[in-house]
């Protein structure tokens, strides 16, 4: 099994992959929560193809894609200078603002070939956080990895609660 995380640009090709795992993420993650007309109305509003094209050409935010075999298994989409309500001032901020992993895909070494890419794309930042909700599969990375709860919050898709977790860089 090949595992490569690699960055990805604003293309067809890297939204088509992208688009591929976050609705296959999305599926599978709130199918226990919420019936499957409620995720398929929020993938046909939320997911736009020329929209995710814009987001991925403003220099601010960056995608790194994880492939298996030259499959799309996962992504991190990351926002630099994006701090949360109350942030400490001052602070160079990234925001985490998408993290998936697919379920069939979901091992410690994909998971591991994804933060390592991502965390020596961000190493120039006095903080790292996310907005992730409490069953999100992939908490536990951001747990192991030394990020600290800041306070609650309310996460997307479908409003759910969540918790604000951080992980300070500078020294």
């Amino acid at each position: 099994m090949e595992i490569v995380s690699k960055f990805a640009v604003g293309s067809d090709k890297g939204v088509d992959d992208l688009f591929d795992v976050k609705k296959a993420f999305i599926r599978d993650t709130y199918k226990e929560d919420f019936p499957s007309e409620t995720i398929e109305n929020y993938i046909k509003e939320h997911l736009d193809h020329r929209k995710m094209i814009n987001v991925l050409n403003d220099l601010s935010n960056q995608l790194i894609m994880v492939f298996v075999d030259d499959e799309p298994a996962g992504y991190c989409l990351f926002k630099s200078g994006s701090g949360y309500s109350d942030a400490p001032e001052g602070k160079k901020m990234t925001e985490i603002i998408g993290f998936g992993i697919v379920s069939e895909y979901n091992s410690s070494e994909v998971k591991a070939s994804l933060w390592n890419k991502v965390k020596s794309a961000i190493k120039f930042t006095d903080s790292i956080w996310i907005n992730i909700h409490q069953n999100h599969p992939q908490l536990d990375i951001f747990k192991d990895n030394g990020f600290d709860f800041v306070k609650e919050s309310i996460s997307e898709p479908f409003g759910m609660a969540s918790s604000i977790y951080e992980l300070n860089i500078s020294k």
